[in-house]
């Protein structure tokens, strides 16, 4: 059975090697010790926070295979990211040269830094191992992450974004990165991606050009990957469209990738998922769903055949031992 549940620092290890396997373009989770257990304390501390509105927490999960304890995949969600450090982005705009006496009228592509997102919801380190690529396992690591968001809305901001990975290829060079690298710093890309990643964005503000970019002045390699998504990032985006997640032209400052965007209440899983109360009992016709329980600190996630029955869900007591509930406990569930 795969529940999934708030990590804690005795994940250290799997955390380490789910770092190293994603490779670069993965922001989030840089490959370094000390970063990656204090990700893990501010975890551990963010579930246990008593707050009355969404500041710096961020909530890191892991998926578990509980026969074996192994540690198969990761997910998280940032409650209100750029509070804390400045968060970037490039919005891609328009400026028009125009001149009536020479009939003349050119549109013009942009690229201008900005903070724009600030205060806004992340949902973000998703990771899959290979070999636990089956079934609907994807898919409920992404999207029982929108049941979290329902749940307990009052500790996130009001719109929901995803970064996604931008193009690169398998030694982690990044065409847009390249045409920056040339003109404004004197690093490779995944070494300013690790520096992002780490903390470190003090660099952002003192080497990126301050002022709008014309985007035909890039080569044309780096033009043709803005707003494009890494291959292995593609399924991701597509769930994410999915759910009611749109392109409204913000990219990634280092390698161009889109940035996605939808109001909590507007995502299809948080307005489909039903609050229910627990009832252990036989199942006539159960479906497959993504079941969640309602305690913040305890809190559990899992792949459930169970029932729909009015204002009850019925499921096994397995399901109810996996989660952490009792009969007429609430659980918030979504049918797949």
């Amino acid at each position: 059975m795969l529940i999934i549940r708030p990590i804690t620092s005795a994940d250290y290890p799997a955390l380490m090697q789910i770092a190293i396997d994603t490779g670069v373009g993965f922001t989030s989770l840089p490959t370094n010790e000390g970063l990656l257990r204090s990700r893990i304390e501010h975890s551990e501390a963010s579930f246990s926070a008593q707050i009355d509105k969404p500041s710096g927490e961020g909530y890191l999960m892991v998926m578990e295979d509980t026969q074996t304890g192994e540690i198969v995949g990761t997910s998280g969600v940032e409650a209100s990211v750029g509070l804390d450090s400045a968060f970037y982005h490039y919005h891609l705009g328009k400026v028009v040269h125009s001149s009536q006496e020479l009939n003349l009228h050119n549109v013009i592509n942009t690229l201008t830094l900005c903070n724009d997102y600030t205060g806004s919801a992340e949902v973000c380190t998703l990771f899959l191992q290979e070999k636990a690529r089956q079934g609907n396992n994807g898919r409920v690591l992404s999207r029982f992450r929108f049941l979290f968001l329902a749940e307990f809305i009052e500790r996130f901001g009001k719109t929901v974004i995803a970064e996604m990975r931008g193009v690169s290829d398998e030694d982690g060079h990044s065409p847009f990165f390249h045409w920056l690298q040339e003109h404004f710093f004197n690093m490779d890309f995944p070494t300013a991606d690790y520096l992002s990643g780490s903390g470190n964005k003090v660099f952002i503000a003192e080497l990126m050009p301050r002022y709008p970019i014309y985007v035909n002045l890039l080569s044309q390699a780096a033009q043709d990957v803005i707003g494009l998504v890494h291959p292995k990032t593609a399924p991701a985006l597509k769930l994410l469209q999915r759910e009611g997640f749109v392109h409204r032209g913000y990219v990634d400052i280092f390698d161009g990738g889109p940035t996605v965007e939808c109001e909590i209440e507007q995502i299809k899983s948080v307005k489909d998922s039903q609050r229910l109360s627990v009832k252990i009992a036989p199942q006539a016709n159960p479906t497959t769903h993504i079941a969640c329980n309602t305690v913040l600190k305890s809190f559990r996630a899992m792949e459930a055949m169970l029932e729909v029955d009015g204002e009850f869900a019925l499921i096994t007591p397995e399901q109810a031992d996996a989660l952490g509930v009792k009969n007429d406990d609430p659980i918030r569930v979504l049918a797949l």
